[in-house]
């Protein structure tokens, strides 16, 4: 897609392949349903993205773009790209580097294992004048980093998947002087228990008329949990 807009917003997607996601919801969904699951987070983290004005989409796809799923997408409003390295810190460290190269400004990446994530915590990302941006999450990490400097070393030798990243996120940045803003913390969605809590919570979110994971609220609705 053509640049149109000084700040680019990443989602961080899995390829929806039947057995490569969500994995970890198993036993508790057959693999088939958590895979129909994982295909309404995408969506309804894409319609979040593109809700948000005056920056430039992006998908990052990892491993491979093998399903249909992306190819389905307008390239005019949501670039594609596969992710390249050899873990998390370092896929995420060559997507800022891309896109600064692109002539970016500010760059945000999150994740598409959060489908309830509030619209607003993406516009006070953007509108931060703060070197970093971080968007704490219950399990120990982070569901958003957005950046205006290269601080590329942010992701190195950091233990990925652990329950100390944002700490040692933290650190890092402590060390490199960047200043920080902090958005309020929410949660990925990884394991059973996790999912009957998006049910509950999609289900208070319509009924005070929040927009945000529609697609996953109804999914979840015609499920027997």
């Amino acid at each position: 897609m053509t640049k149109k807009n000084k700040n680019a917003l990443v989602v961080f997607a899995r390829d929806p392949v039947i057995g490569q996601v969500k994995t970890r919801l198993n036993p508790f969904l057959d693999l088939q349903t958590i895979c129909g699951l994982y295909t309404c987070f995408l969506s309804d983290s894409l319609d979040t993205m593109c809700a948000l004005e005056s920056v430039d989409h992006f998908i990052g796809i990892y491993p491979s773009s093998t399903s249909g799923y992306f190819e389905q997408l307008d390239p005019s409003s949501i670039g594609t790209f596969i992710q390249e390295g050899r873990d998390l810190g370092d896929r995420m460290k060559n997507t800022f580097s891309l896109k600064f190269s692109e002539g970016y400004e500010q760059i945000a990446i999150i994740g598409s294992d959060s489908p309830s994530l509030p619209l607003d915590y993406l516009r006070q990302a953007f509108a931060s004048k703060r070197d970093v941006v971080l968007g704490p999450s219950t399990d120990g990490g982070f569901y958003l980093i957005a950046m205006k400097g290269k601080f590329f070393n942010l992701f190195d030798g950091i233990a990925w998947g652990g329950n100390t990243v944002l700490k040692e996120t933290y650190s890092k940045l402590k060390s490199n002087g960047a200043s920080l803003e902090l958005l309020p913390v929410w949660y990925d969605v990884d394991l059973p228990d996790d999912l009957i809590f998006l049910k509950t919570h999609l289900e208070l979110m319509v009924a005070v008329g929040k927009k945000e994971g529609a697609l996953t609220q109804k999914f979840l609705n015609e499920l027997f949990f």
